[in-house]
């Protein structure tokens, strides 16, 4: 996609926005998107993924039904103990399947036999078209699903998706699993994958014979099926040009929130998520709470900078960013009419704001430079204070219209912040800090 449209796409998704007079912090509870229920209609077909750098993949994905393919595939996403049912259709010249790694007894009808599990025929088919998997969804958690059949190619090609299950507990939609520890305001997912163009390119042009899959090279990481900058733009509708990959990965909170953060390593390769800002703390891995004993909660939750994930493996990790002792009031002078604000807690942190009430009042323990002596990045508001805007000079700054922080969240592994070589891209989001008067979508 071109600067221009990327420009476009960011600023309509920030007009969404709504930025209020006064303190009146948003605490609707915000859920990945996705599609809910027990019956769920998919159909694998091919597309075209558009990438950061301008490209256009042959792709191969799950549509929801007589909707377009999607990389990832549909979210899908239930409640513990439900009977999930989920009905596959072939538009590929290839046989396809779905396996659900972390659930039992999977009960797989109709369609043909395959290695792992039965498969929907390659298209034009006549008879026994479409395969049917059934099971119960007895453990919450995050969980992936992907192609059984000739894995190698078919999930290189697009055909993985998300699994979510929520507990059966009275607020489901609030806990990641039946505890508190688990409880959370904001919930964000993390599909990450990888991709060789050559592999891409070869099935394009009918090639798939000569795929070399000793010789894997991927030049291309996703975060929900997106490259930066693409990962930042609007879901769904708000970037119409990303039609097969509707999801976004824009993480956003107040200060004090709890951010449940479901990461899948949906591709071949391992990837440390890092998380700038602050520690996460990894309380479950493949759908199981890290706990001592049954109602421990998460008592053997680790505290992470960076999360590694595994290829195949989800975590589920709490993120929470609050400004404690930084040593300056986050929010600015609070003797300043466009700054004022209070802290009700002396010793900790404000109910309201959640300022940690100790650094209230603290001025910033540095002298701002003049701006021709620095080097502006694109979400840089112009204030060092949350929610406050500051002169910029012409052509600078604009993607942060809400004055939020922002925290790059990215692989470790650096080279994987690219687009086929062109940086910055690839595995890349940015996490914002907004502040307590902005409406988070």
């Amino acid at each position: 996609m071109n600067m221009a449209t990327m420009i476009r796409g960011i600023l309509a998704f920030f007009t969404a926005l709504a930025v209020l007079p006064n303190l009146h912090p948003d605490r609707a509870f915000a859920t990945v998107d996705g599609i809910s229920g027990g019956n769920f209609t998919l159909v694998a077909k091919a597309g075209i993924i558009s990438t950061g750098d301008g490209q256009s993949l042959l792709g191969w994905g799950y549509a929801n039904g007589g909707g377009l393919m999607q990389y990832p595939g549909p979210t899908m996403i239930v409640n513990q103990g439900q009977t999930v049912t989920v009905t596959l259709t072939n538009e590929l010249a290839v046989p396809v399947s779905i396996v659900f790694p972390g659930q039992v007894n999977v009960i797989a009808t109709g369609g043909a036999t395959g290695t792992l599990t039965r498969e929907a025929p390659p298209a034009p088919c006549a008879t026994n078209c479409a395969v049917t998997y059934q099971f119960t969804a007895s453990q919450p958690g995050t969980y992936l699903y992907h192609s059984g059949t000739q894995q190698d190619l078919e999930v290189e090609m697009g055909l993985v998706g998300a699994l979510i299950v929520r507990p059966n507990a009275a607020d489901p939609q609030h806990q990641a699993y039946e505890h508190p520890s688990s409880a959370f305001e904001r919930e964000y997912l993390f599909l990450l994958t990888e991709m060789d163009v050559t592999i891409h390119r070869l099935v394009e042009f009918g090639l798939v014979n000569q795929v070399d899959f000793n010789a894997y090279h991927p030049t291309l990481w996703f975060i929900n099926g997106r490259n930066a900058p693409d990962t930042m733009l609007g879901s769904g509708n708000a970037a119409p040009w990303l039609a097969y990959q509707p999801y976004n990965s824009m993480p956003q909170v107040h200060p004090g929130e709890r951010a449940l953060l479901r990461l899948i390593g949906a591709g071949r390769d391992l990837h440390p998520f890092h998380h700038h800002g602050n520690n996460a703390w990894t309380i479950a891995r493949d759908g199981r709470l890290l706990q001592s004993a049954p109602g421990a909660g998460a008592d053997l939750a680790e505290s992470n900078f960076t999360i590694t994930v595994v290829p195949g493996g989800t975590v589920d990790a709490i993120f929470t960013w609050t400004g404690e002792k930084l040593g300056w009031d986050i929010y600015g002078d609070p003797n300043q009419t466009a700054t004022a604000h209070t802290c009700n807690n002396p010793t900790g942190f404000d109910s309201i704001t959640h300022e940690y009430c100790p650094d209230h009042g603290k001025l910033l323990p540095t002298t701002m430079p003049e701006l021709q002596s620095l080097t502006f990045g694109g979400n840089w508001s112009g204030s060092p204070f949350i929610g406050q805007l500051a002169p910029l000079p012409p052509g600078q700054g604009g993607n942060n219209p809400t004055g939020a922080f922002t925290f790059m969240w990215h692989s470790h592994t650096e080279m994987e912040m690219v687009n086929d070589d062109v940086f910055p891209g690839g595995m890349m989001t940015m996490m914002m800090i907004e502040h307590p008067s902005v409406t988070i979508p």
